[in-house]
């Protein structure tokens, strides 16, 4: 039964729905036990994850691998990951619900097919030839870490083999579960000891006070200190942008890109719940999810509207005291958490977003008034994203200059070079060399 709610959530994604809304949507039609849930679960996400490389065995088993239907390839790679990567798993359980499966779903001679290519590999897991990691580097890392050819490339140039290699490793491993502390309600460290009443494994985060790391929790809808709103589920490298912003109670605020309104709430926190935060989206439900968040914490301050951030219509004379820009973009630094985003990017979307991007800065600019400030921040780690646009943006305003990270950062930096780096006024932060997310954060400020 699992098995094949696994494969009917497969072919799903394989015909463009995406994995987590998939995956999400069928357990709700379905009330499966625990157990079956956490295999689907699992089975999905790593299927979906590492899709190359699994094409890469089955492309070597099968003899005329570009004849092979869809169905039954969905339903080697998800018999081949189970055998890869869940070593608990008997294999002959595999093989066998794999048949069963395969005789339900197709023909006999696919079943066939499907018991021949499990049964060859078992016999002989060497017979797999992988790409040679010398000679074929970009080919190496694609095939056996299951990341795209030209993403690899790309990070290979830029930051070279080995941290490359830890880039994609990184981006294989589960996500850590973050949340933020409402300090408008809780102390962090009150709450930590409220969830391990509720039966949570909780540590205290390394970067930003609020921040709680969950390594264990029972479902997170389930808790009573998220009915009474106590926290918010938010990464902690997001929770570092606000405090760069480092809103006042009082200021009037604008979140430019705001939904699904973590950052906004976050900025209502350090307002103490005081002053005015205009948060903006060009989608009307992640309105309603802002508006959902903050009610459930408490925030009167956050003021929706429905706008295109990088639209022409903003009025003249509107002016705030803080602008934060999270602007969309690729979002290569967090593709743990998505585990079929690497298939969706393309690496010609960039320059375009890299446009997109700059629009709404250039808007930023104009918004913010005189000695006010102005963060940016993605979750990607492409230059054409990140530096790359602020530079333009610091060209076309000669009155915007960069602010010095250092001092506005919730933690105290001890690293030299990353002193040297902040000082500059943006920062990259890369998993390989931060060990959390790949995001970016420049603060500007409008000198006149």
């Amino acid at each position: 039964m699992s098995r094949e709610a696994a494969y009917r959530i497969l072919a799903e994604i394989e015909q463009g729905a995406y994995a987590n809304l998939a995956l999400d949507e069928y357990l709700d039609r379905h009330d499966l036990p625990l157990p079956d849930r956490a295999f689907v679960t699992e089975t999905v996400y790593g299927t979906v994850r590492y899709r190359l490389k699994l094409d890469w065995i089955i492309d070597q088993l099968v003899k005329n691998p570009a004849r092979l239907e869809t169905g039954p390839r969905v339903l080697l790679r998800l018999s081949l990951y189970q055998l890869l990567a869940m070593q608990k798993v008997p294999p002959f359980a595999v093989t066998n619900e794999a048949v069963a499966l395969a005789k339900k779903l197709f023909h006999s001679g696919t079943a066939g097919l499907v018991n021949a290519v499990l049964r060859s590999y078992l016999r002989c897991p060497e017979q797999i030839k992988w790409p040679d990691c010398a000679a074929q580097p970009v080919e190496f890392l694609a095939v056996v870490y299951s990341h795209p050819r030209w993403m690899v490339k790309r990070w290979i140039e830029r930051y070279g083999f080995q941290a490359a290699r830890e880039m994609c490793a990184f981006n294989n491993r589960p996500a850590d579960l973050w949340i933020r502390a409402n300090t408008l309600k809780i102390s962090p460290d009150r709450l930590a000891e409220r969830l391990k009443q509720e039966g949570c494994m909780v540590e205290k985060g390394r970067r930003v006070p609020e921040a709680l790391l969950l390594k264990k929790s029972p479902a997170i809808g389930s808790l009573p200190s998220f009915q009474e709103g106590l926290f918010i589920m938010q990464d902690e490298s997001s929770m570092i942008v606000s405090h760069v912003l480092g809103p006042q109670a009082g200021q009037t605020v604008l979140d430019l890109c705001a939904g699904p309104g973590g950052k906004s709430t976050h900025l209502a926190q350090l307002m103490d719940n005081k002053g005015l935060i205009v948060a903006c989206d060009v989608h009307e439900h992640r309105l309603r999810l802002i508006e959902d968040n903050a009610a459930r914490l408490g925030i009167r301050i956050i003021e929706t509207r429905l706008r295109d951030a990088a639209g022409t219509d903003w009025k003249p004379g509107e002016e705030y005291d803080l602008v934060l820009v999270d602007a969309p973009c690729s979002g290569l630094g967090v593709l743990r958490r998505r585990p079929d985003a690497r298939w969706r990017k393309r690496e010609e979307d960039i320059k375009g977003l890299a446009k997109l991007q700059a629009r709404i800065l250039d808007n930023a600019v104009r918004l913010v008034r005189p000695g006010g400030r102005i963060v940016y921040s993605t979750c990607t780690v492409e230059p054409e994203e990140n530096g790359e646009v602020v530079e333009i943006i610091k060209r076309k305003h000669r009155e915007v200059r960069s602010l010095d990270l250092n001092p506005l950062l919730p933690y105290r930096v001890e690293d030299e070079q990353e002193k040297r780096e902040n000082a500059l006024g943006f920062r990259q932060y890369l998993p390989f060399r931060d060990c959390m997310e790949g995001f970016f954060i420049a603060a500007l400020e409008k000198t006149c």
